[in-house]
């Protein structure tokens, strides 16, 4: 796929997930997106601050990788590592398989405001403004540490795609809880 034509899916992705975190989340009451489904699920609020570890880790690498990669003489397609490839099929929505987190991204039973959504929001407006700027930048080159094994790295366009996809993945998940919570069931706080 060549260079524009990526970029453009990956902005309409951020696009509409900066939109759907605004209509289904940002006018819930607090104390409502801290409740659980069940014991060992997480709140929406967790599924967000989950993301925003992500964010806190990848985005800064972005940031540098955007600011240190030269333009490409040639527009080129997107190409894929093994690296990339295995990371971002772990996290597509596509792949039902639960996966552990890292304990440190991990935010099961974390005390939770509504500034986790702020900070997502946050987030996303850098995340946009990368993939704006990523149009003159060489998508290929390996420039962003994995966050479990940071001698492991994967291609600027890469990481791109596996933040959106990972975010994809956890709004979900934040909008079936929504849908559990609309349910007579027993909750657990």
């Amino acid at each position: 796929m060549n260079t524009a034509t990526f970029l453009s899916q990956l902005q309409q992705q951020a696009q509409a997930q900066e939109i759907l975190v605004r209509s289904e989340f940002l006018a819930q009451d607090p104390a409502m997106l801290n409740v659980k489904p069940h014991a060992t699920g997480w709140s929406i609020l967790e599924c967000l601050e989950h993301l925003n570890r992500y964010s806190r880790f990848y985005l800064p690498h972005v940031e540098r990788a955007l600011a240190a990669t030269a333009t490409p003489l040639a527009p080129q397609p997107v190409r894929y590592s093994w690296m990339g490839k295995k990371s971002i099929d772990l996290v597509n929505p596509a792949n039902a398989k639960k996966h552990k987190t890292l304990k440190h991204m991990n935010p099961h039973n974390s005390q939770l405001t509504a500034a986790v959504l702020e900070e997502f929001l946050q987030h996303q407006s850098k995340l946009m403004q990368f993939l704006e700027n990523a149009a003159k930048a060489d998508l290929n080159q390996k420039a962003i540490p994995v966050e479990f094994f940071r001698l492991l790295k994967m291609r600027l366009g890469e990481a791109l795609e596996f933040l959106l996809l990972h975010q994809q993945r956890h709004l979900q998940q934040a909008l079936r809880v929504k849908e559990q919570l609309r349910q007579p069931i027993s909750l657990v706080v």
